[in-house]
């Protein structure tokens, strides 16, 4: 049979496809853009006609509106997110929902183990070549494994997906296929504040030409770009790419000339952003997606070119212990890709792996409390451990960790937290080691 007759025996509408759920299934959902809205609504919307009981969906980020850990959804399903995202951390707070942690270059190779049950998965992929090959377009991550350990594949084959380069799939992977054109989620540049813009200027003084870089989304990230221009010849190997670094990429900033490896690629493994970008990637042989165990994996990052890693905290204390998921016992996120992208940054000759937040935030009640910290709060998990910190930023300036005392640490971090706060954090320094500053 040839993969088009193949093809069209497998077409179904999103009901039929659904039906192949079976109660106590684990259904593994795309990451991020790839989650296929057309397949979760007609799973929720079906969940009582099918009788569906203790069905379990596993995802990291999700965009779409998690409707199945709405309340009065228990019945039917469970999420067990890996990343937690807005639509479903009250779920996780009410205890109608789990969170299984995890590292992000982890998550193929517990699906291959068989530690994640992978028993469906769900994704959003591009119409197929005249070969049969299917691009997952923005997310192969982790969704690129699901789809080959699934006992059962389901994929709304998507118009407006880009074709992207780099790892794919083919028919013969899929049982059920729903075609269905519908638009791709999208994420806005934020404005970039004034306290984000000074962070990035500093981030950016560390970044030399021919540096590699792994970048999110965000302000901060966006900031630290406003100060790339006058750079030459970096590189992209990160887990994900936004607008901002596309606009480098067009500025002729971003050439990967002086990568070891994929020269002349931004290698990552899903895409974030606006139908600008996603076009931007279609067809692009600059932008080459691959799995996560690849681009997230340390021994894989530790082998670019002064490999230069940023991301961001909740609060950091004074032994440099990094806190990024989660207030005290409120899970808020997930480990992601951070510690994959330090350890390998540091490892990196030349690397620097620099975790960059305001030195304020403002919580629930109106209370602004320090970043910097002399105790992470009460139950709160440590995400990235002090062994692993290299600079911390905020917008009054860099610490170096990196080789330096537990006294040096707390001074270095002290001069960096907001001034109101300094005085504490200098009293809890004269009590830890008996001296002022």
């Amino acid at each position: 049979m040839s993969w088009k007759d193949d093809y069209k025996r497998k077409l179904c509408t999103p009901e039929e496809a659904v039906k192949h759920i079976k109660s106590g299934d684990s259904v593994f959902l795309a990451h991020c853009v790839g989650e296929p809205p057309v397949l979760v609504e007609a799973m929720v919307n079906c969940a009582e006609e099918y009788g569906y009981e203790n069905v379990e969906i596993k995802h990291m980020v999700s965009l779409g509106s998690g409707a199945y850990a709405q309340p009065g959804m228990e019945k039917h399903f469970r999420a067990n997110p890996i990343f937690l995202s807005a639509n479903i951390r009250r779920a996780v707070e009410e205890g109608r929902a789990d969170f299984t942690p995890a590292f992000f270059h982890e998550v193929p190779k517990l699906i291959r183990d068989g530690k994640l049950k992978c028993d469906v998965a769900m994704a959003q992929v591009s119409p197929p070549d005249e070969n049969g090959y299917c691009s997952l377009g923005t997310s192969v991550d982790y969704t690129w494994q699901a789809i080959k350990s699934a006992r059962t594949v389901i994929v709304q084959v998507n118009d407006q997906m880009p074709r992207t380069f780099g790892d794919m799939v083919h028919v013969d992977d899929f049982d059920h296929i729903v075609e269905a054109s519908t638009p791709l989620f999208e994420i806005k540049p934020p404005k970039i504040t004034e306290v984000e813009e000074k962070i990035g200027r500093y981030c950016a003084s560390l970044i030399e030409d021919g540096s590699t870089l792994q970048l999110g989304i965000g302000g901060i990230p966006d900031g630290v770009m406003l100060f790339l221009d006058d750079k030459k010849d970096l590189g992209i190997h990160s887990e994900m790419i936004s607008d901002g670094t596309m606009a480098l990429y067009e500025k002729g900033v971003i050439t990967g000339k002086y990568k070891n490896f994929d020269k002349e690629k931004m290698t990552v493994t899903f895409l974030m952003g606006t139908r600008k970008l996603y076009d931007f990637a279609n067809e692009n042989p600059a932008v080459e997606l691959r799995t996560v165990d690849y681009t997230n994996h340390p021994a894989v990052i530790m082998k670019q070119h002064k490999m230069v890693s940023i991301n961001s905290a909740i609060e950091v204390d004074l032994h440099g212990q990094v806190v990024a998921e989660a207030m005290g016992l409120r899970q808020f996120s997930g480990v992601g890709g951070q510690v994959d992208f330090v350890r390998g940054a540091a490892m990196s000759d030349d690397g620097k792996a620099i975790i960059a937040m305001p030195s304020v935030t403002t919580k629930r009640d109106g209370t602004v409390i320090s970043k910097i910290v002399a105790f992470v709060e009460h139950g709160a998990p440590i995400t990235t451990s002090r062994n692993d910190v290299d600079y911390v930023i905020t917008e009054y300036g860099i610490a170096a960790l990196k080789g330096k005392s537990l006294r040096e640490r707390a001074r270095n971090l002290i001069n960096i937290a907001h001034p109101d706060f300094r005085d504490e954090l200098a009293e809890e320094f004269e009590r830890r080691f008996c001296e002022k500053l």
